[in-house]
């Protein structure tokens, strides 16, 4: 019988008391804790958990993200598979969860519910209200993940309708997604029995939906950042509050995770207890996870920080197994197959001519670290009959390719990518992983979707001179490297996307979204360019 014991200042969320104690281990549960006086000054305090997250947004398959999670004393996710389940459908929602099982990390995974997101753009696979029943059923798949199709909600669309009475049925709780939805609308979408909402991006609808009964999930991720928004609700909302970061490129993980936003909370002067609460306790409850919260009989998942003002992690237990200690990661490397589905073929650069005669054109705004955009209109740039990128004004054209089939590129154009030379593109587009890629040129926008056809997925930059690409083989969005392998390669390429001229702070996470047609106002599918508000197609020319 394995045993340990771990002293220190042990840190009591839920009674709101620090105190000097030894919490005794055995079997991978603590069997006591006892008061007592001891030299240790660190402090013990259940692990965090990210209470919404894409692990796949990483680019790393889950026994990869987990070894750098425990770093930051994060011992369990929340995790909607949904960006492989729109590449490879049940399938690849199998694949998440039995490598996830090939380590200690608690991932908690979600059976997928938009998958596509929308009838609007082309997936890679669909999953029905028979596919939601099998993966609802199975004890690995904790709750419905985000219904992001919010219109078909409110429609009484009967086969979404299908999924969420399933939830039901199986007593699992019903993630939303709802950016923006307010009044009646709201009270129609939450009366559905849908309990979460991680899209707030003002203090006002934040505030209307928990008087509303959801609990609020405050997300700050590598793209979309909701913290300052929403964080000053915490002191008197935080029982129905909850953190996440939802997307979180492999560079920013390495620096920090959940336990980034505590400090920043715990930095504003809030009670470090509700912090905690919200950080740690929360999520567990809401979603019925398996995870102790340092309670006697609990599975001993805990950590042990320096302090609890930067929490900075020293130690970190998962089922009683040190998995994380003073700077080392103690999860090993494990093998897993390759999965992938990438069918088109390589593009010619007259694919992305758009003639027209028109002298206006809707435009993307594409706003720094939000995933909603503006539609504005401007001036059209023509030559030889052709719609093309203008640096000066920083309009420049994008496109999104089928990736599963070969198809008509779609075009648009977007403000504030900022690129002066070159192009670059992603395999990584929300929610279907087509190609998407904006550029200066037909030729350099060509050329960049070229090179993630030939590598079958993965990011680059290219420019006259030089081109780079960091590879995803996994379904075309994650790598088969390491977290350290994959960061330096992605942070390489996002300072050559900078060099090209783009002042966003991810701009490679700020493109992904760009073809999430569920986030108003107007984004770019590879049917065409897509109203987010009204809900349907609209044309590129005014």
């Amino acid at each position: 019988m394995s045993k340990k014991v771990l002293k220190g200042n042990i840190v009591d969320i839920q009674d709101r008391r620090i105190f000097k104690g030894e919490i005794h281990i055995a079997d991978g549960k603590i069997k006591s804790i006892i008061e007592k006086d001891c030299e240790e000054n660190h402090y013990i305090l259940p692990g965090f958990v990210d209470a919404h997250i894409h692990i796949e947004s990483s680019m790393l398959v889950p026994s990869e993200f987990a070894k750098i999670a425990v770093k930051h004393g994060t011992v369990a996710t929340v995790s909607d598979p949904h960006e492989i389940a729109n590449v490879l459908g049940v399938k690849g929602v199998e694949f998440m969860i039995e490598n996830g099982k090939k380590t200690p990390f608690k991932f908690n995974f979600g059976a997928p519910s938009c998958v596509p997101a929308t009838p609007f753009e082309s997936a890679g696979a669909i999953i029905d209200s028979d596919d939601i029943k099998h993966l609802l059923s199975h004890p690995d798949i904790k709750y419905l993940a985000e219904m992001m199709n919010y219109p078909c909600v409110i429609n009484d669309d009967a086969e979404v309708h299908k999924k969420i009475e399933w939830a039901k049925h199986f007593d699992k709780p019903i993630d939303g997604h709802a950016p923006g939805l307010r009044g009646d609308d709201l009270d129609k979408y939450i009366s559905a029995g849908i309990s979460t909402d991680h899209e707030c991006f003002t203090n006002d609808e934040a505030l209307e939906k928990l008087q509303k009964g959801m609990k609020v999930i405050i997300r700050e991720g590598s793209a979309a950042k909701n913290f300052d928004a929403l964080i000053d609700l915490l002191p008197e909302h935080y029982e129905n509050m909850m953190l996440c970061s939802d997307d979180k490129h492999p560079d920013d993980l390495l620096l920090g995770h959940i336990n980034q936003l505590a400090e920043r909370a715990v930095a504003k002067g809030m009670d470090v207890f509700k912090v905690l609460h919200v950080a740690c306790v929360n999520p567990v409850k809401h979603y019925n996870l398996d995870v102790g919260l340092l309670q006697v009989g609990d599975e001993a998942d805990c950590i042990v920080v320096q302090d609890l003002k930067a929490f900075k992690t020293l130690q970190t237990y998962i089922n009683g197994e040190l998995v994380f200690d003073n700077g080392v990661s103690k999860i090993k490397h494990v093998d897993f197959e390759i999965l992938n589905n990438f069918n088109t073929k390589k593009k010619n650069v007259s694919d992305f001519r758009f003639e027209t005669n028109k002298f206006k054109i809707r435009v993307i705004e594409c706003l720094d670290g939000e995933l909603v955009t503006n539609e504005i209109i401007e001036n059209a740039t023509i030559e030889n009959g052709n719609l093309i990128s203008n640096t000066e004004t920083d309009i420049l054209k994008m496109t999104v390719v089928n990736r599963y089939e070969n198809a008509e590129p779609s075009v648009a154009f977007i403000k504030n990518f900022g690129l002066k030379e070159g192009a670059i593109a992603s395999s990584v587009g929300h929610d279907s992983h087509n190609i998407i890629a904006v550029g200066v040129s037909d030729k350099a926008i060509c050329k960049a979707v070229n090179l993630l056809i030939e590598n079958k997925g993965g990011i680059c930059a290219v420019s006259d001179k030089d081109e780079k690409v960091v590879p995803l083989p996994v379904a075309g969005i994650m790598s088969d490297q390491n977290a350290k392998t994959i960061g330096k390669a992605y942070a390489e390429l996002d300072k050559m996307a900078k060099d090209l001229g783009s002042k966003l702070h991810a701009p490679y996470m700020s493109l992904s979204f760009m073809a999430l047609l569920v986030i108003p106002s107007l984004k770019l599918g590879d049917k065409g360019l897509f109203d987010g508000n009204s809900f349907q197609f609209t044309d590129l020319e005014v």
